[in-house]
């Protein structure tokens, strides 16, 4: 089990920091050498000891319990109950939730390391964890009460799968142009509106809901909600038939006066915006570390065919075209990847992340999507069927460009931040 796993790290944790720890896999041998070395800087994909061990877990997991059921959860459009339920037994679903509420206690960057690991074997998969973790479990660990801690954590570490309600018909982009509203009623709130593309929400025991409770201030007054699915008035409607993460659900959620105590806030009243803005800013390094992963996929399922395949008696592989197409690729993988992984350690060191969040969910998405289509050209006609997977990745790959910020939300963000920086 990956719980059991994690032990020995977690003793190592308690004696020294996590800077040190990096440097003492990169350059020394125990822990005492690292007491006793100059500091040294450690190589953007240096992991700690849990960090390896989690995203091999993830791996092995994704190939085993995953890849068995990808093309008929793809086909079907449904995300079968047993691979939710191998990913809460297997310690995925609850990485970064506190020892204490019975998740793992691990970094930020071993969220992503999963999401990325998953991404290779089924992006929808992969979403679905990284919006449980990155988005749902750190909203919770960072801002709810105690008492709501208490409820949820454990549950959201164990067999509660989690859904991010946000977006509305005119609130895309303009997240905080949303129309649902928190009426008070007595010591209650009644919550009326509709929400839509929410992901992970047609299997989600548990919904964080934004809606406005004074819309006299605009966006200030937007506040976040814990709704269990079984509220009465909350009703999921029909999933979309989509073009790529077929498996994981999107779906409408509407709320027709769900009653909910005022203990159910998550953090303060008209703080939700401020809540939105800092864990979707997170949110983009986990898609991009499933679009890192997505582009990874396709490489695994076309390197081994060009090897093998040849033509005038020689691998495709030794044709100088096709060699450079792949160190092209490789090289740009890299780039992303590196990205990816700066972004999340500066998470973990509360250093600001904005503008490199953005580059790095803009630079992944673009790379997986250009990944898995020049693996397509470069399998040639079995690269179009679905024997090898790679057409699945090319239809995913188009979501990243897409959702947690488009990729133009993404190119302003990151103009205005370096603008800025010139003023």
């Amino acid at each position: 089990m990956l719980l059991q796993r994690a032990t020995s790290a977690r003793a190592a944790r308690r004696v020294v920091s996590g800077a040190a720890r990096l440097r003492a896999q990169c350059y020394s041998t125990s822990l005492a050498d690292v007491e006793l070395a100059a500091p040294q800087p450690a190589p953007l994909c240096a992991l700690l000891e849990e960090e390896q061990a989690m995203a091999e877990a993830a791996s092995r997991f994704a190939r085993e319990r995953v890849g068995p059921v990808v093309q008929s959860m793809d086909e079907a459009g449904k995300m079968e109950a047993d691979v939710i339920d191998g990913l809460f037994e297997h310690g995925l679903m609850g990485i970064e939730i506190a020892e204490e509420h019975g998740g793992c206690g691990a970094t930020f960057t071993a969220a992503c390391l999963v999401v990325e690991e998953l991404a290779k074997v089924d992006p929808a998969v992969s979403v679905m964890v990284d919006i449980h973790n990155t988005i749902i479990n750190n909203c919770v660990s960072r801002w709810a009460s105690p008492e709501l801690q208490r409820e949820w954590l454990p549950r959201l570490a164990s067999d509660t799968l989690g859904s991010f309600c946000l977006s509305e018909a005119g609130s895309g982009s303009d997240a905080f142009a949303l129309r649902c509203a928190a009426r008070r009623d007595g010591d209650d709130y009644l919550l009326s509106g509709e929400k839509l593309w929410i992901s992970n929400s047609a299997e989600a025991g548990v919904f964080l809901v934004m809606a406005n409770a004074a819309p006299e201030k605009g966006h200030r007054g937007i506040t976040c909600f814990v709704v269990p699915r079984e509220a009465a008035g909350l009703r999921v409607g029909p999933k979309e038939d989509k073009l790529g993460i077929r498996a994981s659900s999107t779906c409408p959620v509407l709320l027709d006066d769900v009653r909910v105590p005022a203990s159910a806030v998550l953090g303060e009243v008209g703080a939700g915006y401020r809540y939105a803005i800092e864990i979707l800013n997170e949110g983009r390094v986990g898609i991009g570390a499933q679009m890192v992963g997505l582009a990874q996929g396709a490489l695994d399922r076309t390197l081994p065919y060009l090897h093998e395949r040849r033509q005038f008696g020689t691998p495709l592989i030794e044709f100088q075209a096709v060699a450079h197409e792949v160190a092209d690729l490789t090289a740009e993988l890299h780039a992303a990847r590196l990205l990816v992984y700066d972004a999340a350690r500066r998470q973990e060191t509360g250093t600001p992340l904005v503008k490199e969040a953005a580059m790095a969910k803009l630079i992944a998405s673009r790379v997986a999507e250009k990944t898995a289509s020049k693996c397509i050209e470069l399998l040639g006609g079995v690269g179009f069927t679905k024997e090898y997977g790679v057409e699945k990745l090319y239809r995913d790959a188009k979501i990243g460009a897409i959702y947690e910020g488009t990729s133009n939300i993404q190119l302003n963000t990151i103009a205005k931040l370096v603008s800025a920086q010139y003023k």
